[in-house]
């Protein structure tokens, strides 16, 4: 029960390792939000998985590119726990498609959800973060963010740039207790 009193938000997790991060989190006490752009079933499903656990849990439909959905998914978390210590960036799509057949939309709609979602999300649960003088935000990232994958430019270069951003972040925030990384699984 480390995370004990500790409010955790995860993107993306309505299933595969958002909802096993969820329930990791419910196991050691973390009260916890659940997120999923479009599947209710899958979200009230995980939270109702991690309430088995003992802790509270809220599930919460919202699309990460969305900044006036982000913003309203943090005050309906902010309402309910009055906080959020834990942000996880779990949020992702991972389309195959050749870069010559890229369009603009299809490199900001992967961009929107990997890279500005998760901007969106960090930008708006670092206050309470800064006030309770306490925080852990994390990025998944993957391998081919590093060693880059044929047809997935878009998901190479948005993941990439969460490694940029958790750096910076990491380097800002380290003297107000608030820790950033990034796990690439």
């Amino acid at each position: 029960m480390k995370l004990e009193g500790k409010v955790a938000l995860v993107t993306g997790s309505g299933r595969n390792i958002g909802r096993a991060t969820i329930l990791k989190l419910a196991a050691e006490g973390a009260n916890v939000v659940v997120n999923s752009r479009t599947n209710r079933q899958q979200a009230d499903a995980v939270a109702e998985e991690a309430r088995a656990l003992g802790v509270e849990a809220l599930s919460i439909l919202a699309d990460v590119a969305d900044r006036d959905q982000v913003a309203s998914m943090v005050s309906q978390t902010m309402d309910r726990f009055g906080k959020i210590d834990i942000l996880i960036n779990n949020a992702a799509i991972r389309p195959h498609q050749p870069f010559t057949e890229m369009t603009l939309d299809d490199w900001e709609q992967v961009r929107g959800v990997v890279l500005d979602g998760a901007f969106y999300c960090t930008h708006a649960v670092i206050p309470s973060m800064i006030e309770n003088e306490y925080g852990r935000i994390l990025f998944f990232t993957g391998e081919g963010a590093f060693s880059g994958s044929a047809q997935r430019a878009h998901v190479s270069a948005a993941k990439m740039g969460l490694v940029g951003l958790a750096r910076s972040l990491a380097s800002e925030f380290a003297p107000r207790n608030i820790r950033v990384n990034v796990v690439s699984p």
